[in-house]
């Protein structure tokens, strides 16, 4: 179906929009502080997107796409990049707000150091595949700013909205790579999979929400100082 994609994406996002007027939570309140980063986060992955699609990490199935493209991208692949990290966002409010216990910084620390490891144990053995490299060498760059330069103090909630938001995230990509709608060339991954979906997909998304998260914090404080 044509508008298999474009269903995904307003899926996506409906009731994150519909519920941020919640007035508990109040999300709806913070959008100001969620557009600037998600813009700038947005033409980063997008440049990524672009480049991925030309050197062939991944292509697009015809059969699930309205055919509306822009910069060689899906009108649907440029949503992707709103819908998922407004959602992912919204998750994390929720949490900041309904529990009120957080993962200390020690432990945050600790999480961190060893995903910055991990990291670069498999960029190193896979600098050859322009997806797996590019998704641990941008997630060690921002973890690395982000524990030893801004030395921010909510990566704990982070790292709960990461853990909640793998449920909507393998229902989402379980969709797009099991019918397909997005097909990978697993030359450039390391072909290990979660069910359909490949290995570093877990990572790409932990950074794009890291990268919204950060902007989101800086311009929420940026207001408030």
């Amino acid at each position: 179906m044509k508008y298999t994609y474009l269903i995904i994406n307003l899926l996506t996002v409906v009731f994150p929009v519909a519920l941020s007027f919640d007035k508990r939570v109040a999300f709806a309140k913070s959008w100001r502080y969620l557009w600037p980063g998600m813009a700038i986060t947005g033409l980063v992955f997008l440049f990524w997107d672009v480049l991925f699609t030309i050197y062939g990490v991944w292509t697009f199935n015809d059969k699930h796409i309205t055919g509306i493209k822009f910069i060689g991208l899906p009108l649907e692949e440029i949503l992707f990049f709103l819908t998922v990290p407004f959602s992912c966002v919204f998750i994390y409010a929720c949490l900041n707000y309904y529990v009120k216990w957080q993962p200390s910084r020690l432990y945050s620390r600790l999480v961190s150091n060893l995903l910055i490891g991990a990291s670069a144990s498999l960029l190193a053995y896979n600098y050859t595949r322009l997806y797996t490299a590019v998704t641990f060498g941008l997630l060690i760059v921002l973890l690395v700013a982000l524990v030893y330069y801004f030395k921010v103090n909510w990566l704990g909630g982070f790292y709960m909205a990461f853990v909640v938001s793998l449920i909507p995230f393998y229902i989402v990509n379980g969709i797009l790579t099991s019918w397909p709608v997005v097909l990978y060339n697993d030359a450039q991954n390391m072909g290990i999979r979660v069910g359909s979906i490949p290995f570093e997909d877990h990572f790409y998304s932990m950074a794009l929400l890291l990268m919204n998260i950060a902007f989101f914090e800086y311009f929420k404080q940026r207001k408030t100082t």
